[in-house]
């Protein structure tokens, strides 16, 4: 079940269509109220949401959604307008996983969707383990040597990029796209950055992921603890 949340109804309409006769069961909410209760009685496996709606933005809904333990691993695709690169920004750091910039072709939102499912089916293991780090992907905690470390949820999804990936060189690139989502515009800087920081937080175990020069990042390969 795929949940869209636009508040026009003509695109709402042609969106539910579009995922219906690509296979998918579809349900389409006009504001923040009618797509909550029907959060409650049953989980999608992926949410399209606007940005500009009604009675609360799109991005404070995402808020809730990834502050929330049940709903957080539900992969979300934001819908912006085409000159908004600040929602498009805000909307993929606070854990949208891609987006779509308005007017979008619906083979290209069917693309985006099948990617973004493919991705987190990908990454529907419940626990990983490399050396002393363990990672609990449904309560999305994270321990090093016991000790329970605090990770922002692009910190998070890019350890379980390296986790996932023990001696495979992933370039920033990919990355990007793995993390940030395909379509991000973003520099390849902004790896750089987490990366700098997740290693901060892993302490001496953060010298395991490698720098690659010139090409990206490398988990150093080590017995899965699992």
């Amino acid at each position: 079940m795929i949940y869209c949340v636009e508040d026009d109804k003509s695109i709402r309409e042609l969106i539910l269509y579009t995922l219906k006769i690509s296979g998918y069961e579809a349900e389409g909410f006009a504001d923040a109220s009618g797509f909550f209760r029907a959060l409650a009685q049953k989980k999608p496996q992926l949410i399209m949401l606007d940005i500009m709606l009604p009675d609360k933005s799109g991005l404070e809904i995402l808020s809730e959604l990834k502050n929330n333990e049940e709903y957080r691993d539900i992969p979300v695709i934001m819908e912006t307008a085409k000159t908004s690169e600040f929602d498009r920004v805000v909307g993929l750091d606070s854990g949208a996983d891609d987006y779509l910039s308005k007017p979008f072709g619906m083979m290209e939102m069917v693309s985006r969707v099948k990617a973004v499912l493919r991705r987190n089916s990908q990454n529907s293991q419940e626990e990983l383990a490399y050396r002393n780090i363990r990672m609990d992907t449904l309560r999305r905690t994270v321990t090093v040597e016991g000790q329970e470390i605090e990770l922002t949820l692009k910190e998070f999804d890019l350890l379980r990029c390296f986790l996932s990936n023990p001696g495979i060189v992933l370039s920033r690139q990919q990355l990007l796209d793995k993390v940030w989502g395909t379509s991000y515009l973003g520099e390849s800087r902004t790896i750089d950055v987490h990366v700098g920081t997740l290693r901060s937080k892993l302490g001496p175990s953060g010298n395991d992921i490698r720098t690659v020069h010139g090409v990206g990042y490398c988990l150093k390969e080590g017995h899965n603890g699992l």
